[in-house]
This record gives C-alpha cells, structure tokens and sequence, in this order.
C-alpha cells in the first residue's frame, strides 16, 4: 500500500505471532498488572511508554492477553484517562511544535506543508471521534486555540 502524501510505497514490517493466551513465562497477576498501569500513569507516562515499560521489566509481552483489555481501556474504567484520546493530543503537540518553529523561520516552506498535513491529520481524526463520541459534537480545530489545549 502506497503511502497517504508521498508516491512511495511503505516498508513492509513484521507481525506480531497470533496468540490467544499469554505465554507461560509472562506475568498473569492482573490486579499486579492494573495497578502497574495507574501508578506508571500518574507518574505521567503515555500508554505506548506503559507498555514498553511493562513488556521489558515485568514480563508483560502483551497487556491485553492477561487483561482483556487494552491500557487506554483500563485508564478510562478507573477515569484517569484525559479529555482529549492520546493520539489526537500528540498530534496537537507536534502541530504546536511545528508552530513555534516556523514564528522564527518563516521561509521555511517545507515545515509550512508538514503543518498541513499535521492539522489536516488533526481535523480527520477529529471526525473519527466526534463520531465516535469520544468528542463533543461542537468541537472545531482552531490553529489559535491550540497551545492552551495542549498545555
């Protein structure tokens, strides 16, 4: 498959082995693996960090074979999840990123076409969860808002 804004084609990557249960060597304490999950979180790591974190130094090679459930599903059921999906905000800091960065380099007409692409990403993901409910129906990306949402 071709990739979304370049005429390339991606690099093929490996999958992952399908299972159905984790392995016997893996950690299946799950009331051990939930409160790893909220405690690494209010340390302030994402989930993607969570995980890594969990797969390398408590023997957990996947959350959702010993849970059921992903890491976002067990932060949102104990409501420490935030108002705005974790993919959605990175992408608001790297648009911010690239906001700040193009106040001091005006000219540079690569990194004006990267925020584009980056709001334009925004605004799509946006209507993924707006109609998903995860939005609220009324919400808009604003270029103007954007740094007092992200911090």
């Amino acid at each position: 498959m071709a990739r979304m804004y370049a005429s390339k084609r991606g690099k093929s990557g490996s999958s992952k082995p399908f299972m159905t249960e984790a392995p016997e060597w893996s950690n299946k304490d799950a009331k051990e693996i939930e409160s790893l999950i909220l405690q690494y979180f209010k340390d302030g790591m994402s989930t993607a960090q969570i995980g890594t974190i969990l797969r390398d130094k408590h023997a957990v090679p996947n959350v959702r074979l010993v849970l059921g459930k992903r890491i976002g599903a067990v932060l949102s059921e104990n409501d420490e999840s935030g108002t705005y999906p974790e993919d959605l905000m990175n992408l608001m800091r790297q648009a911010v990123a690239i906001i700040e960065h193009l106040t001091t380099n005006s000219r540079d007409l690569h990194n004006k076409r990267s925020l584009e692409l980056t709001e334009a990403k925004i605004r799509r993901l946006g209507n993924y969860y707006k109609a998903e409910g995860r939005l609220d129906s009324d919400w808009r990306y604003k270029r103007d808002q954007l740094r007092l949402i992200v911090e």
